[in-house]
Protein backbone atom coordinates (compact mmCIF):
# COMPACT_ATOMS: atom_id res chain seq x y z
CA UNK A 1 0.00 0.00 0.00
CA UNK A 2 1.49 3.46 -0.58
CA UNK A 3 1.69 6.19 1.78
CA UNK A 4 0.87 9.60 0.40
CA UNK A 5 2.90 12.44 1.36
CA UNK A 6 2.09 14.35 4.67
CA UNK A 7 0.14 17.78 3.65
CA UNK A 8 1.70 20.76 4.95
CA UNK A 9 -0.38 22.23 7.49
CA UNK A 10 -2.26 24.77 6.38
CA UNK A 11 -1.30 28.51 7.87
CA UNK A 12 -3.52 30.73 9.52
CA UNK A 13 -3.81 34.45 7.39
CA UNK A 14 -0.40 35.82 8.82
CA UNK A 15 -0.68 38.58 11.37
CA UNK A 16 2.46 40.29 10.02
CA UNK A 17 1.83 43.22 8.12
CA UNK A 18 3.95 42.62 4.99
CA UNK A 19 1.83 39.66 4.03
CA UNK A 20 -1.16 42.45 3.70
CA UNK A 21 0.47 44.49 1.30
CA UNK A 22 -1.30 45.24 -1.40
CA UNK A 23 0.71 43.59 -4.46
CA UNK A 24 -0.16 45.98 -6.98
CA UNK A 25 1.04 48.94 -5.14
CA UNK A 26 3.99 47.30 -3.79
CA UNK A 27 6.26 48.22 -6.35
CA UNK A 28 8.80 51.08 -6.35
CA UNK A 29 7.68 53.00 -9.87
CA UNK A 30 3.44 51.99 -9.19
CA UNK A 31 3.49 53.24 -5.46
CA UNK A 32 5.71 56.23 -6.74
CA UNK A 33 2.79 56.96 -9.51
CA UNK A 34 0.27 56.58 -6.65
CA UNK A 35 2.08 58.95 -4.40
CA UNK A 36 2.98 61.44 -7.23
CA UNK A 37 -1.34 61.28 -7.97
CA UNK A 38 -2.44 62.11 -4.49
CA UNK A 39 -1.56 65.04 -4.59
CA UNK A 40 -3.64 65.80 -8.23
CA UNK A 41 -3.94 64.70 -11.56
CA UNK A 42 -0.63 64.61 -13.55
CA UNK A 43 0.18 64.44 -17.06
CA UNK A 44 2.49 60.99 -18.25
CA UNK A 45 5.76 63.69 -18.98
CA UNK A 46 5.37 64.92 -15.79
CA UNK A 47 4.87 61.80 -14.07
CA UNK A 48 8.02 60.66 -16.03
CA UNK A 49 10.36 63.16 -14.76
CA UNK A 50 8.96 62.80 -11.14
CA UNK A 51 9.78 59.30 -11.12
CA UNK A 52 12.81 59.22 -13.75
CA UNK A 53 10.99 56.07 -15.42
CA UNK A 54 11.28 55.30 -19.07
CA UNK A 55 8.68 55.79 -21.55
CA UNK A 56 8.24 51.97 -21.44
CA UNK A 57 8.68 51.48 -17.93
CA UNK A 58 6.11 53.95 -17.24
CA UNK A 59 3.69 52.92 -18.86
CA UNK A 60 3.05 49.17 -18.16
CA UNK A 61 2.72 50.08 -14.37
CA UNK A 62 0.21 52.84 -15.48
CA UNK A 63 -1.61 50.19 -16.83
CA UNK A 64 -1.32 47.62 -14.34
CA UNK A 65 -3.05 50.92 -11.49
CA UNK A 66 -5.63 51.39 -14.43
CA UNK A 67 -6.42 47.68 -14.48
CA UNK A 68 -7.04 47.54 -11.02
CA UNK A 69 -9.07 50.32 -11.08
CA UNK A 70 -6.83 52.35 -8.75
CA UNK A 71 -5.67 55.39 -12.05
CA UNK A 72 -7.87 57.25 -14.74
CA UNK A 73 -6.11 57.88 -17.89
CA UNK A 74 -7.65 60.60 -19.89
CA UNK A 75 -6.07 60.98 -23.48
CA UNK A 76 -5.74 64.20 -25.34
CA UNK A 77 -4.35 66.72 -27.47
CA UNK A 78 -2.42 70.24 -26.40
CA UNK A 79 -2.42 71.50 -30.24
CA UNK A 80 -1.15 68.62 -31.88
CA UNK A 81 0.87 66.81 -29.13
CA UNK A 82 -0.59 64.40 -27.39
CA UNK A 83 -1.30 64.65 -23.98
CA UNK A 84 -2.06 61.71 -21.39
CA UNK A 85 -3.36 62.88 -18.09
CA UNK A 86 -3.57 60.56 -14.65
CA UNK A 87 -6.02 60.64 -11.98
CA UNK A 88 -6.03 58.74 -8.67
CA UNK A 89 -9.79 56.86 -8.57
CA UNK A 90 -11.61 56.95 -5.11
CA UNK A 91 -10.70 53.33 -4.78
CA UNK A 92 -6.71 54.25 -5.82
CA UNK A 93 -7.18 57.14 -3.05
CA UNK A 94 -8.83 54.15 -0.22
CA UNK A 95 -6.42 51.32 -1.23
CA UNK A 96 -3.00 54.46 -1.08
CA UNK A 97 -4.03 55.20 2.65
CA UNK A 98 -4.73 51.21 3.36
CA UNK A 99 -1.37 50.57 2.05
CA UNK A 100 0.24 53.27 3.68
CA UNK A 101 -1.33 52.41 7.15
CA UNK A 102 0.24 48.52 6.45
CA UNK A 103 3.50 50.03 5.69
CA UNK A 104 3.61 52.18 9.31
CA UNK A 105 2.21 49.28 10.92
CA UNK A 106 4.94 47.09 9.35
CA UNK A 107 7.64 49.78 10.52
CA UNK A 108 6.33 50.33 14.37
CA UNK A 109 6.69 46.10 14.10
CA UNK A 110 9.87 46.35 12.98
CA UNK A 111 10.94 48.50 15.95
CA UNK A 112 9.15 46.46 18.71
CA UNK A 113 6.33 48.73 19.43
Amino acid sequence: MRRRPARPPRRAPSAFPAARLDPVLHGRVRLGIATALAAGPMTFGELKDRLGATDGNLSVHARRLEAAGYVTCEKGFDGRVPRSTYRLTAEGRRELRRYLGQMEALIRAGRGR
